[in-house]
């Protein structure tokens, strides 16, 4: 009797190719689909005598090849794609079988998959994969969610290939229907806040400073060194070495200021305003790669308008107030995404451990970075905290960077240079600190205009006034 396959792949593009791999490397035997020839004849030869691993053009080899209950995971770009797979699937699998959608599928998709599922008895997974392709290949950060008890059969599998921590997989089982989707999209918009803020840092150190590439790729360098140390400032410190092939200069000065997006960073913004939870860092960073694709538009208003001429400031003071306002936004973004996911948690009933999560984001992820220990210890500490900013764990933290971030907010307004993710996160820390806001004057304006009521800090109750007109 010809033995069977432990894991199977459905999408042998460049991800599913190099995940599909390292299930291998790890001593799982697995077998691939794909439509394309070229993909599936690519994996056959990449895989050498040492792995055991096949691939078909055909959905019913693929699907016959495999250990019962089959474990399948779909490594396809999100939308109509993964119905169309799970389609061709369903003549084929059986009861009991595991699908699990590995791609960056919106969380209500999974739901209304899983749903379906159900009603055949097949299990479905959403499992967020961050890491990129080289993660893929070498070990990314996994977010699975969905049924618990068919979570035991993923869960060798996916513990071996997932990075590690201090010899800790990071993976985890995240909670029922969507959990594992919904913590990769938040985890995209924590990524969508960092990466606004690093590229404001470098705009600030190169026109205040009169930093070149290489002062600005040890800048980045030393930062990687210490408190900031994260993979997002390791590559962006990179970047700045990287020479262009096609001239004498450096490869970042010829690339186009035009940020593209898949729609993660915007889900997020989005479900945050739809649970009521602000999260103003991820919005701006949205809202500039939106404000970065009209670029025609923006050439012809900076010829219309004056600037003001940018001061210099001394390159040590610089670097020192750019390092201590990228760590506070930092914080502050960390702070504005696990407050969303702790808000989902009760309206989506997914029951999350915020501090799993940030323990399994510590390696293998885009947003990996030395905080995430320290936010894992918040979280241990107290399972129901509210927002990161009142852990006890972050107070000092927060407290010994935040001046630098107000000066350079400052200094950034004065000077016509835009810092909004920066302005952003300073703006959140002031309100969610500030025991009184202004919004009782809204509360009287929407009460005068529309009847809409309003309370009162004196006593208890729901209230409305005639308004007279003075």
């Amino acid at each position: 009797m010809e033995e069977k396959y432990d894991f199977g792949l459905v999408g042998l593009g460049v991800m599913g190719r190099n995940f599909i791999l390292n299930v291998a490397d790890n001593g799982f035997s697995a077998f691939g689909h794909d439509l394309d020839v070229e993909k599936v004849n690519a994996l056959k030869n990449e895989g050498n005598k040492a792995h055991k691993i096949d691939a078909s053009t055909s959905i019913k080899t693929f699907v016959k090849a495999l250990k019962q209950p089959r474990k399948i995971m779909l490594l396809v770009p999100a939308g109509k794609i993964v119905d169309s797979v799970i389609e061709s699937l369903l003549p084929h699998i059986d009861r009991g079988d595991i699908l699990i959608d590995g791609g960056n599928s919106f969380f209500t998709d999974t739901d209304r998959r899983e749903e379906e599922l159900q009603k055949r008895a097949v299990n479905f997974f959403g499992a967020g994969v961050s890491g990129g392709a080289k993660g893929a290949r070498l070990g990314p950060s996994i977010m699975p969610g969905g049924s618990k008890s068919a979570y035991a059969h993923i869960k060798p599998i996916f513990e071996a290939v997932a990075a590690k921590y201090d010899g800790e997989p990071c993976v985890a089982y995240l909670g029922p229907k969507s959990a594992g989707n919904y913590v990769k999209m938040v985890h995209n918009g924590i990524e969508y806040g960092l990466m606004q803020l690093t590229s404001e840092i470098y705009d600030l150190l190169k026109k205040a400073g009169d930093f070149d590439n290489d002062e600005v790729h040890n800048s980045f360098k030393k930062w990687n060194e210490g408190r900031l140390q994260s993979f997002l400032v390791e590559i962006t410190s990179q970047i700045f070495k990287q020479e262009d092939d096609e001239s004498n200069e450096r490869l970042i000065d010829k690339i186009l200021d035009k940020a593209k997006q898949k729609g993660t960073g915007k889900w997020t913004s989005q479900n945050a305003m739809d649970l009521g939870i602000p999260v103003p860092t991820i919005d701006i960073a949205v809202n500039m790669r939106e404000i970065s694709a009209l670029k025609s538009e923006r050439t012809a208003a900076d010829k219309i308008y004056d600037r003001p001429k940018v001061a210099t400031m001394e390159k040590a003071k610089l670097e020192k107030l750019a390092e201590e306002a990228l760590y506070f936004s930092f914080i502050v973004t960390y702070a504005q995404g696990l407050h969303v996911l702790a808000e989902a948690s009760k309206e989506y009933g997914y029951q999350l451990d915020i501090s799993v999560i940030a323990k399994i984001w510590r390696a293998g992820c885009i947003i990996r970075a030395a905080l995430l220990a320290d936010i894992t210890e918040a979280f241990e500490k107290d399972k129901d905290l509210p927002n990161l900013l009142v852990s006890p764990n972050f107070v000092d933290k927060v407290q010994g960077s935040v001046a630098s971030a107000r000066e350079l907010v400052a200094f950034g307004a004065k000077n016509g240079i835009p810092l909004p993710g920066l302005s952003n996160s300073l703006i959140y820390f002031d309100a969610y600190t500030t025991t009184r806001l202004p919004l009782n004057l809204i509360q009287a304006q929407r009460d005068y205009f529309g009847s809409h009521t309003y309370e009162r800090l004196d006593k208890e109750g729901i209230f409305h006034t005639e308004w007279e007109s003075k």
